[in-house]
């Protein structure tokens, strides 16, 4: 009974102070109440909505972009081929130094000439005597022919000395054909470029015997025009043979480690079967090379170029995101809010990426603060800003 009467005077005390407080400063518990109301309400506009997210946007416009495909490859010499002697002999010089460029026509290697310099010269002395025992042949045919036809000698000796005359033309010939088969083996000593291109290294030195159609002394590949050699799979052959029979199709070659195209050419060759084990047909593009900076095996981009797409609608890579139902964008509504589009994207063009379903032209495409935003949030777009030249 005594703990309650004194709880009760606690209450009653406390109260009193409470009374006593309100009555001297009646600011103080009105004040906070105040303040809890303005937070509040700052807090929370009119409308229960939260503040509107400034954003930036682009603007969704038509453009006319290239259709392409992608492919990676390889660069492939036009004409490549291993020098080797025609003739036996030792190497007496190599003209030109490893890794030169050279022409058509220009001297590579020369073997030792002497043995078939020899032989020319025997040839070309075999010859004057054989035109020597022509004259005579020709003129003792003659004397007996007139004898002959006068009764002095039979006519045995007149054929006789008529079949001395053809052997010896028989034997000028055969000695005309040995000068021009000496003069073959002996031009074969002289190993030239049989066209433009760059030598590679040496397997052989001054010195060496050279056997003929065996030892491998170099090679020499052509380095312009080069070709770009790539792999279509069989699901883009129809589309590649649909475009190309309108015309030609270009190609865009881009080295390994860059990021723009460099040198361009056409397709020159489709390959006539598909190979079974891989599901591609082999092509290749034409490219010229005047600068020599390709060289056979270098695996490159390549990119065709099918035709062009009009009315292609384009917005930046960064407005896309990605979820388990596909790529999508947000678009500022119409009441100012972020409308989330799920959007079929094309190819990539540069930073921007073509979108073939979901968005129009006019829409206003938000490109930044995608993280701090949400479908139906308020959003504020900001001017867009002219693309960086």
């Amino acid at each position: 009974m005594r703990v309650l009467r004194a709880f009760l005077g606690v209450v009653v005390v406390a109260a009193a102070t409470a009374g006593v407080v309100t009555f001297l400063f009646p600011g103080i518990w009105h004040g906070a109440e105040l303040t809890r109301a303005d937070a509040a309400q700052q807090a929370q506009p009119a409308g229960g909505m939260p503040p509107a997210m400034p954003v930036p946007v682009a603007v969704v416009s038509k453009q006319t972009v290239p259709v392409y495909l992608d492919y990676v490859g390889a660069t492939e010499a036009v004409r490549q081929v291993t020098l080797q002697a025609k003739v036996s002999g030792y190497l007496a010089q190599g003209a030109v130094a490893d890794g030169a460029d050279v022409h058509e026509g220009d001297l590579l290697y020369k073997l030792d000439p002497r043995d078939y310099q020899a032989t020319l010269d025997q040839a070309k002395a075999r010859l004057q005597g054989d035109i020597a025992a022509m004259g005579y042949a020709k003129a003792s045919q003659a004397r007996n022919a007139s004898m002959s036809a006068q009764g002095i000698v039979g006519k045995d000796v007149n054929d006789e000395k008529t079949s001395l005359m053809y052997r010896a033309q028989a034997a000028i010939s055969e000695s005309q054909a040995q000068i021009r088969t000496a003069e073959l083996n002996l031009g074969y000593t002289e190993i030239r470029a049989p066209f433009d291109g760059r030598i590679g290294r040496s397997q052989v030195h001054e010195g060496a015997l050279i056997t003929p159609q065996q030892t491998d002394i170099n090679t020499l590949v052509q380095l312009s025009p080069i070709y770009a050699t790539f792999n279509p799979s069989e699901t883009d052959l129809a589309l590649i043979e649909k475009y190309r029979r309108d015309g030609d199709l270009m190609v865009d070659i881009t080295l390994s480690g860059e990021s723009t195209p460099r040198y361009s050419g056409k397709l020159t060759f489709l390959d006539n079967t598909v190979d079974r084990a891989t599901g591609t047909i082999t092509a290749r593009a034409t490219i010229e090379n005047p600068s020599h900076e390709l060289l056979p095996g270098q695996y490159i981009r390549v990119r065709l170029h099918l035709t062009d797409k009009p009315d292609a609608l384009l917005v930046p890579q960064v407005a896309l995101s990605s979820s388990q139902l596909g790529h999508f964008v947000y678009v500022v509504g119409e009441k100012g809010t972020a409308e989330q589009r799920f959007v079929e994207t094309g190819a990539l063009m540069g930073d921007d990426v073509v979108v073939n379903k979901g968005l129009k032209e006019g829409d206003k495409v938000i490109t930044g603060n995608l993280q701090k935003i949400g479908p139906g949030a308020p959003v504020q777009p900001l001017p867009p800003q002219p693309k960086a030249s």
